[in-house]
């Protein structure tokens, strides 16, 4: 355990002066690949009951032990003040103790621990250890009174404690038996809740069902009943489906099912202040999981009976949060490269923009007052104060790092595709961009299908506008489609791409490219494609459709999708939209023609991903690059040891950054 001397909160100072806007313009260098050990990621905002402070999380790339580390940060709504107020081990969830006194988060402290909830004092001293549950706590809430926590606990496995033990088979029961990062979901792997007792740290049982899987508890205001989603994985019925139930907050307690809704993206329930209703997100049918527009809808308790508040927005929503008065719900909406930040009354009635163009990434209030999480193209995620439509920053952790950065300029581009409709996107061009030179570009695919290109920079994850700034500072035009299936336009947009993909996304990137030529950007005899995850998969198409590309980047990606059904995550998605291979072969043999038509393939292409991925498997890659290299095509793979679909070893992400920058010189550049 690092050890760390006790500070009161706020005993340091930052200046936090950064806005949303561009940096001063002078001289400065191009993005590199070192540059990851100086990126902190801000994420998981909280805001204090009183609207004083707002907590996150820092995530930075320490060099040294070659980990990524978040630590809890505070920082004062005046914006005076801001604290880091851990170090060592990473910790992650945290939220306000109901009278703002403490701070807690959960951590596997001391370093090889499993998972708990810790709790920090505001007013200074170490953490402590709340909880010492068997296995991990992966979530957690409080009471309003806040003599009581609900935890969200993974059972140990079984065995005696802190002995090493022989591996064990792992027995599957369920139709969904895999999850990236989580790994084999057996019987063990189901979350269930737990009661704990602040004052004598009693915790027992709450949700015992070996069945189902609970998650994302919220205390009702009264603290007389828990709302949280259950899940079940056995069948083909019981995918793609949130049961919300409620149970009595004591142990012993049967539950009982408020309503059942399709799975959104990401679930969040939220109780009205007075208690009467029940705020959470909807989601589609399993059929459309991959093209899924998130809505915000309140439910009615004990009724059930549920009203949609955004049904007709045709947008998708994030990162709901009652306001204090109990009278609105605020959220941020995914509208055409943008996120802005909105509000519909709880009782239904017209959407209210509060905020012009921005990116906002998660959203938190408080007692009359809102912080976001927002980025833009020239910034990434920092904390703001959201006030009268305009962001106050309260933190700049990324500030020092991009004033020595020259970052390229990002446009808005709109173009026909081949049928005539009309595609959105942005190209990037380099800081030096001299009018009427052509440049080699950079086809670079977002992931998902669901997801857009907006006017952000990512650090997590695998954010492409982090990694187009890299692509456009070292001299290309950097071109980002949001190609039908993206999320953004709507839904029939999203869903135009159902059952039939690599058809119309192939022909909305080819178009943009068309139309980079055709503006004097792009040099048409130095095109290069890449991407990661759907990203990497619409690379293998687009390279298999044409030979225009002189370079290629297939990072998680695959080009035979019959090799991945029953190798990823995705069984419900597949048995729903695609149908089973054996029923609908001919379908699937035409979404997998990048690994059956490898042979029309010529393009140079760099495969990457990590051998741990479930997401979608190594294997994706591993065919395709065996297949290229059959063939006589250059082609190498890079295989990141331990890493999931999303990498965070350090190490591996300057290494990625790095590939990147030597492949596309090399073919298109002409050398290193």
């Amino acid at each position: 355990m690092h050890h760390r001397r006790p500070l009161p909160i706020f005993a340091a100072l930052a200046v936090l002066g950064l806005l949303l806007t561009a940096p001063p313009a002078h001289a400065g260098r191009a993005i590199e690949p070192q540059d990851w050990y100086r990126f902190k990621a801000v994420s998981e905002l909280a805001m204090a009951p009183d609207g004083s402070a707002v907590a996150y999380v820092v995530t930075s790339y320490d060099k040294a032990s070659d980990e990524s580390r978040g630590a809890l940060w505070l920082a004062a709504w005046n914006g005076k003040e801001s604290l880091q107020l851990t170090r060592g081990e990473s910790v992650s969830v945290p939220r306000f103790s109901p009278d703002g006194r403490y701070l807690s988060f959960l951590s596997a402290r001391p370093g090889g621990s499993s998972t708990q909830l810790w709790l920090l004092d505001r007013r200074g001293g170490e953490p402590r250890q709340l909880t010492h549950v068997p296995g991990e706590v992966t979530d957690y809430a409080w009471s309003r009174d806040g003599a009581r926590v609900v935890l969200v606990v993974r059972a140990a496995e079984a065995g005696e404690k802190g002995k090493a033990r022989p591996p064990k088979p792992l027995v599957i029961h369920s139709l969904l038996f895999k999850q990236d990062v989580e790994g084999y979901l057996t019987d063990a792997a189901r979350t269930h809740l737990y009661l704990l007792e602040v004052g004598s740290g009693v915790c027992k049982p709450l949700t015992t069902d070996p069945a189902s899987s609970d998650s994302l508890p919220a205390f009702s205001p009264d603290g007389r009943q828990i709302a949280y989603v259950s899940h079940r994985r056995d069948t083909p019925r019981q995918l793609g489906v949130d049961e919300i139930e409620l149970v009595a907050a004591k142990p012993g307690a049967k539950p009982r099912r408020l309503l059942t809704t399709w799975s959104p993206n990401r679930q969040h329930l939220e109780w009205s202040p007075d208690g009467t209703r029940l705020a959470f997100l909807q989601g589609d049918e399993p059929r459309y999981s991959a093209y899924i527009l998130d809505a915000l809808a309140v439910a009615e308790v004990p009724s059930g009976r549920v009203h949609t508040l955004t049904g007709a927005l045709d947008r998708a929503v994030l990162s709901p949060a009652i306001t204090a008065d109990g009278r609105a719900i605020e959220f941020a909406v995914e509208d055409d490269g943008y996120q802005y930040p909105a509000e519909v009354p709880l009782a239904g009635g017209a959407i209210k923009r509060l905020a012009g163009p921005m990116v906002v990434t998660e959203l938190a209030a408080a007692a009359g007052h809102t912080a976001v999480l927002a980025a833009s193209d020239r910034s990434p995620v920092e904390v703001y104060a959201l006030e009268s439509g305009k962001l106050r920053p309260l933190s700049t952790h990324n500030q020092a790092l991009f004033a020595e950065l020259t970052l390229g300029t990002v446009e808005d581009i709109s173009f026909r595709s081949r049928d005539g409709t009309v595609i959105h996107g942005q190209v990037v061009k380099p800081p030096d961009y001299v009018p009427g030179r052509r440049y080699p570009t950079i086809v670079w695919i977002h992931g998902g299908p669901n997801g857009q290109d907006d006017h952000s920079l990512e650090l997590e994850g695998y954010g492409p506008q982090l990694e187009r700034q890299l692509f456009a500072t070292h001299g290309y035009v950097v071109l980002a489609v949001n190609y039908r299936g993206s999320s953004g336009r709507g839904v029939q947009f999203a869903r135009s791409i159902f059952a039939d993909w690599g058809d119309k996304e192939v022909q909305d990137l080819e178009a943009g490219v068309d139309y980079a030529v055709a503006q004097g950007w792009a040099d048409p005899g130095r095109l290069g494609v890449g991407g990661w995850s759907y990203g990497g998969l619409l690379t293998d198409y687009l390279i298999a459709s044409t030979t225009r590309f002189k370079a290629a980047i297939s990072g998680a990606g695959s080009g035979n999708q019959t090799a991945m059904y029953g190798a990823d995550q995705y069984i419900m998605e597949y048995n729903a939209e695609m149908g089973p291979p054996w029923r609908t072969t001919r379908r699937w043999l035409k979404v997998s023609y990048p690994f059956f038509h490898a042979d029309r393939i010529r393009t140079p292409t760099l495969f990457l991903g990590g051998d741990k991925d479930f997401n979608v498997p190594l294997a994706g890659g591993e065919q395709m690059y065996q297949a290229l290299r059959t063939l006589g095509v250059p082609a190498e793979l890079i295989v990141y040891p331990g890493e999931y679909h999303v990498l965070t070893r350090p190490s591996f992400l300057v290494d990625r950054f790095a590939r990147y920058l030597d492949w596309m010189a090399k073919y298109l550049k002409g050398g290193s």
